[in-house]
């Protein structure tokens, strides 16, 4: 049986019995780890499907372009997220908001494997309905991963608040691993006829009994000692986020652009590079365009590695789990080095990645393997210690607001177009990759300068900060 994590005496009473370790623990995994799921389904069938599925009457670029326009619409959607789960999350608490962005993502998700193809009289509605579900899926992460970091945090016990901060972290490889072993298997038993016309939608339906053990799980925590402080000494604010933006717009500064790698990073590895990875060689594009009979214009075409969808797949996965084992590591190091130091040494490894990008994504297969290993490595160590780095700028009054909007409005700015940018790129550079790791290695200049203009955050009281 685990041991309840230690809570300060109350003032006025005898409080609630604290969250067991284990519930903390699995709570803030499987929350985070479902929204990631169904957050990456989509990013896979964004490639994968709706280009045709949604947007068939486009030329092939263009119809990816499309889906990876509507992929971002989530990433606009994610600040007011942040701003509707922030207010409820610091005004009646973390537990009941927790509930209602895990509830939103489910739904959106679940009724996005339903949707008919844009054909016939739905030529229209099914892209608009398509944006609408994937504006909800972007306002419940926009809530949830601040969630899930400060359920992780604030019940943390002394001196492992980065340790338990990557759990809600993990979900984030453990969701795409899970959500991308799906796609794998469903490509290798269905045709790719039968794939396009229902396969795809199997991984969204799913995800509505993943959400069933979310919301379980999560109804029965109890409030953190750091918000039961808050209401306590009556110190909840009337507007969190005319609180957070006139007394502590510095800290979502800083907290916006020390994600902003990482975010950049993320979507480069994940989105950009499946596409990249499996566009076809100028090769292969001329021996289709010989079997069908089709005049192949080499002006228009941009070759990428030409690498089989599920082969590549599997690379992602390998690469992926690299990604869960560093966030994982990341945890001691930054509570050994401290926060700022140790981001600023893997911050300053992104930047070397970005100029060696296209030794890695270019030669071929081999290289491209070693790149997503690399890359993912560095994932992990940046993104593992971010759900104690953010929280801990704010105090308890704000802290879900705060670190939400700073979390989100870095999405805006660093994921939101990272996808996009990186193919606008790839095209410039006729296939070369080398302007995308430009685009990288500028993210890691600018996180790096937030960092060393922020102060190191440790050792700040989190339970008793309260505003």
């Amino acid at each position: 049986m685990t041991a309840p994590v230690p809570t300060a005496p109350s003032a006025g009473g005898t409080r609630p019995a604290a969250n067991t370790r284990g519930r903390v623990i699995f709570a803030s995994l499987i929350g985070t780890t479902i929204e990631f799921y169904d957050f990456y389904i989509y990013a896979t069938a964004s490639v994968l499907v709706f280009p045709a599925l949604f947007f068939p009457n486009a030329t092939e670029i263009n119809a990816i372009l499309s889906a990876f326009a509507i992929f971002g619409v989530a990433f606009v959607a994610r600040p007011l997220g942040s701003i509707l789960f922030g207010h409820f999350g610091d005004k009646i608490g973390r537990k009941g908001t927790l509930v209602a962005s895990l509830l939103t993502m489910g739904i959106a998700t679940f009724l996005i494997g339903f949707l008919p193809a844009a054909q016939g009289s739905f030529v229209v509605l099914a892209p608009v309905m398509l944006v609408l579900l994937r504006f909800a899926q972007g306002l419940a992460l926009g809530g949830e991963w601040s969630g899930a970091a400060l359920l992780a945090t604030e019940n943390a016990p002394p001196g492992k608040r980065a340790v338990y901060g990557t759990f809600p972290q993990l979900g984030a490889p453990i969701g795409f691993i899970v959500a991308n072993l799906l796609f794998v298997a469903l490509q290798l038993m269905l045709s790719p006829e039968q794939f396009q016309a229902w396969g795809w939608r199997v991984p969204f339906v799913l995800s509505a009994v993943m959400v069933a053990v979310g919301l379980y799980v999560r109804l029965k925590l109890v409030e953190s000692v750091a918000f039961t402080n808050v209401l306590e000494q009556k110190k909840v604010a009337k507007s969190p986020l005319a609180a957070t933006f006139k007394h502590h717009w510095r800290p979502v500064l800083a907290g916006t652009f020390i994600m902003l790698a990482t975010y950049v990073l993320f979507y480069l590895m994940t989105s950009f590079t499946l596409t990249y990875g499996t566009a076809k060689t100028e090769e292969q594009a001329r021996a289709a365009a010989a079997e069908t009979g089709e005049a192949f214009d080499p002006a228009a075409f941009v070759p990428g590695l030409g690498i089989d969808r599920p082969l590549f797949l599997t690379m992602l996965i390998i690469g992926v789990v690299f990604f869960g084992i560093f966030t994982v590591v990341s945890g001691p190091l930054a509570e050994k080095f401290g926060r700022r130091k140790f981001l600023l040494w893997v911050t300053s490894g992104i930047l070397v990645f970005g100029a060696a990008w296209s030794l890695f994504f270019g030669p071929g297969t081999g290289a491209a393997m070693a790149g997503l290993i690399v890359g993912f490595t560095l994932m992990g160590l940046t993104f593992g210690p971010m759900a104690a780095v953010l929280p801990e700028l704010f105090p308890a009054n704000v802290r879900y607001t705060g670190s939400a909007v700073a979390y989100n409005l870095s999405s805006v700015i660093g994921a939101a177009p990272a996808s996009f940018v990186a193919i606008a790129l790839w095209q410039a550079g006729g296939g070369n990759t080398v302007l995308v790791g430009v685009y990288l290695a500028l993210a890691a200049v600018l996180t790096f300068v937030a960092l060393w203009l922020t102060r190191e955050t440790r050792d700040v009281d989190y339970d008793n900060n309260v505003g």
